[in-house]
């Protein structure tokens, strides 16, 4: 006998694509809930902040009077032509390449050798951390009286050993003052890469090497086709956050040397905060501060796309 079965009202399908946009519709709810706090405390320290400099920076403002004198782009065309702004773009990107062909390349070779087991290795992982631990303003102070031209250890050690002829006024001559800035940089933040390598290099699989050094491959060789592979996000990240740290340096230059002498050690945010407060520009300061964050903000976006983004690829297929 054939059964007979009732066709139904309404179909599946659509049942189910309901269910799971109301289901999408919850989860998209949650994680606005709990993104709330982080979005709003973002919005008040970032977007606000940003949005007022852009305001201001269409005034020619001292900061005391009413904001009525408005200038339009004038601001942002000074900037153009500005010889002063210029010169602390280029040590703005004098930091970035040393960061990129000296730190970083200094940083990877420390954090090699930490990574071998020897006695006292972790004394030493602890000894080259401690420069990036230390404040930047306390390091600033140090380095600024270690440099003094008559009372700094420096010039002493150089006194002391026969060496009179090299004393120099490190922080005072504008042909040495960027090359002492640069010095105290790279001892700064090197040991936070060094960190940043060491971990990476722990996760390296010991198998490949051993594999590697059964084939014939000496260390060298070893290093290059295996573990340097092995590091490219780290290496990836580290140039991203070195990048964008040199762009927004200003404590240790600031305590060190105001960006002087004559502007020869100012960067793009010293120049900034000396145009707006002590040459009380506050609007051309404000144009300053918008033409720093589009730049920060355009190489993020192209770094994030050209390079990083085959990164995340790999780690969500990973994951997968």
């Amino acid at each position: 006998m054939r059964l007979m079965t009732q066709p139904t009202d309404a179909p599946a399908m659509p049942v189910r694509a309901d269910r799971s946009r109301r289901g999408g519709f919850r989860a998209l709810r949650l994680a606005l809930f709990l993104l709330a706090p982080a979005l709003a405390l973002y919005a008040l320290f970032v977007i606000a902040p940003l949005a007022q400099a852009v305001f201001y920076s269409v005034f020619r403002w001292n900061g005391l009077e009413p904001l009525t004198d408005v200038v339009g782009i004038a601001n942002y065309q000074r900037l153009v032509t500005d010889s002063s702004f210029h010169r602390a773009l280029l040590n703005n990107v004098s930091v970035i390449g040393v960061s990129l062909l000296v730190q970083l390349p200094f940083a990877l070779w420390i954090a090699t050798l930490l990574n071998g087991n020897f006695r006292g290795r972790g004394l030493f992982r602890v000894v080259f951390f401690i420069p990036y631990v230390i404040s930047e303003v306390v390091a600033a102070i140090l380095w600024k009286l270690l440099l003094a031209p008559q009372t700094g250890q420096v010039n002493g050690f150089l006194d002391a050993i026969g060496m009179e002829g090299l004393t120099k006024s490190w922080l005072g001559e504008p042909s040495l003052v960027m090359w002492s800035v640069l010095v105290v940089v790279t001892w700064k933040f090197f040991g936070f890469y060094t960190v940043l390598f060491l971990a990476a290099l722990q996760a390296v699989p010991e198998e490949q090497l051993e594999a590697a050094r059964l084939d014939g491959a000496n260390r060298g060789k070893a290093f290059w086709y295996i573990t340097l592979p092995s590091l490219g996000p780290t290496v990836r990240i580290a140039a991203f956050l070195a990048i964008v740290g040199s762009l927004q340096l200003f404590d240790l230059v600031w305590v060190m040397t105001a960006g002087g002498p004559v502007g020869a050690s100012s960067t793009m945010v010293t120049y900034m905060v000396s145009s707006g407060i002590k040459s009380q520009e506050f609007g051309y300061a404000s144009a300053v501060a918008v033409t720093l964050a589009v730049i920060s903000f355009l190489f993020a976006s192209v770094y994030q796309r050209a390079v990083l983004a085959r990164d995340n690829v790999e780690s969500s297929g990973v994951a997968r």
